[in-house]
């Protein structure tokens, strides 16, 4: 069985940041954060956190609803694949011209 000893509590978390408990819900169904239920309360994990914070800034702070945080996550996460993409082209091009000079 898990233990909740290493989960944020979404209503305590809710409380904290002042937001209503239904947008980690509606985060949750739009697959930008993973609910987990235990003992009847809702949880998500701790390395989910700067993610559902960047929502929350994206949401009450710019106003922006919940379709457009899909599409800014999907966006992102787009960018990070890209990012890794190049970063193992550029070793792999260190590696090759490290090679051609000896």
């Amino acid at each position: 069985m898990m233990s909740s000893k290493n989960l944020i509590h979404i209503k305590q978390f809710c409380v904290y940041h002042e937001i209503e408990n239904t947008f980690i819900t509606e985060l949750h169904n739009y697959g930008l954060v993973k609910i987990i239920l235990l003992e009847e309360d809702e949880y998500f994990q701790p390395e989910q956190l700067p993610t559902v914070e960047k929502m929350i800034r994206l949401h009450y702070d710019l106003k922006i609803n919940l379709e457009g945080l899909d599409v800014i996550a999907n966006l992102l996460s787009k960018i990070e694949g890209l990012q890794q993409d190049l970063t193992a082209t550029q070793n792999k091009l260190r590696l090759y011209e490290q090679h051609q000079i000896e």
